[in-house]
């Protein structure tokens, strides 16, 4: 049995994906990653896993680009014959389901986080723009219904509005929340005595709600310290300039750690955690912090709404409000006895919902569903 695993970039499979191969691999089953390469290779071959690099580029909208991308998963499923694949990110389930398609890859999952920025479209796009977005929905469409696919949404609000735009079958379509958390690594802490510190976990994109969390900072200065946890990314269209990262910290406003291999110490040392991102599948980073038993403040937004329990472990506050977001961060500092509570509801909600033996267990039911022997 040979299972291959296709993403954008090959760290995204070691933080989201591994654990599902590394379940298919107690079993005796091949894996095989094939993904872009960032570095990584040689840290998924000391898993024991063969490492395919393949050309993905996240945010292109060029039509040869594209077709190339195609061109290589088709050949590498070709000569790697897998008897399933497993697809993540959006540029890996559209071209990799199409690849799979014309391969004859017997079983296609996809875990599916969203339309992305390069589906997604937006008033300020011209005619050529609007054109290739709409292409890339139909290829989408067609990418996942094959009947021998099974797409797993991350939160029922996405696979609601895939069904909508119908882009998906729901007869092949599931949610599972998120990639599960290691409740080991991730072990819950006691909340931190002194000043409190509210950090702000993700990739330093504008959709993740970074604004509005250094606009909540700027009126509550001098009640909390504000950290921004998460390294810059270059190829993200939604990107904030390092120099602004810079300039918020020499203000004084929020602090900016950049990207931290150490979460569990983060989030051990933080008071709240905070994500008033736009969107999201799940967000693992919210995952985590609640298995460390942190209280989270999250947006009233897909795949955000289902990432903790409202009013138990976290509060949901409305998208793009940085006065509600400094609100409920202030209620929230300001009763000590209301954040233990949360601290322990939000361990609670991990161990219940977020567990990663719980995700893996769930997806290889997937795999079964398709006839994966594992």
């Amino acid at each position: 049995m040979h299972a291959v695993f296709s993403t954008t970039e090959d760290r995204f499979f070691l933080s989201h994906r591994a654990q599902i191969a590394e379940a298919l691999a107690a079993q005796g089953v091949r894996v095989t990653v094939a993904a872009g390469d960032t570095g990584q290779a040689e840290a998924i071959r000391a898993l024991g896993y063969d490492f395919r690099p393949i050309p993905l580029v996240r945010e292109s909208l060029s039509p040869m680009t594209e077709a190339r991308t195609i061109a290589a998963l088709a050949r590498a499923y070709t000569e790697l014959r897998p008897d399933v694949v497993h697809h993540s990110t959006i540029k890996a389930n559209m071209y990799g389901s199409i690849a799979a398609r014309l391969t004859g890859v017997s079983a296609i999952v996809n875990t599916i986080t969203g339309l992305g920025f390069a589906l997604t479209e937006r008033p300020a796009d011209d005619l050529k723009q609007r054109a290739l977005r709409r292409f890339a929905r139909r290829a989408y469409g067609v990418a996942l219904s094959s009947p021998r696919c099974v797409n797993i949404f991350q939160n029922h609000d996405q696979l609601e509005d895939f069904v909508r735009r119908g882009l998906v079958d729901r007869s092949r379509a599931t949610v599972i929340l998120g990639a599960g958390v290691d409740l080991e690594r991730f072990a819950f802490a006691p909340l931190p005595e002194g000043p409190p510190l509210v950090v702000l976990p993700a990739r330093m994109l504008w959709d993740k709600g970074i604004g509005e969390m250094v606009a909540a900072a700027r009126r509550l200065r001098g009640k909390a310290r504000f950290a921004l946890v998460g390294g810059e990314d270059a190829h993200n269209r939604a990107r904030i300039p390092v120099e602004t990262l810079r300039a918020w910290q020499n203000e004084g406003v929020v602090e900016w750690w950049g990207h931290r291999s150490d979460m569990p110490r983060v989030f051990a040392d933080a008071t709240l955690v905070v994500l008033p991102s736009y969107a999201e599948g799940l967000p693992l980073a919210i995952a985590e912090a609640q298995a460390v038993g942190r209280p989270c403040i999250t947006s009233d937004a897909p795949g955000c709404r289902e990432a903790i329990a409202p009013g138990k472990s976290g509060l949901l506050v409305p998208v793009r409000d940085h006065e509600a977001l400094a609100g409920a961060i202030d209620r929230l500092l300001s009763d000590r006895a209301r954040l233990q509570a949360m601290s322990v509801e939000a361990r609670r909600y991990a161990e219940q919902h977020l567990d990663k033996r719980l995700i893996v267990t769930q997806t290889l039911a997937v795999f079964r569903q398709l006839g994966v022997a594992c």
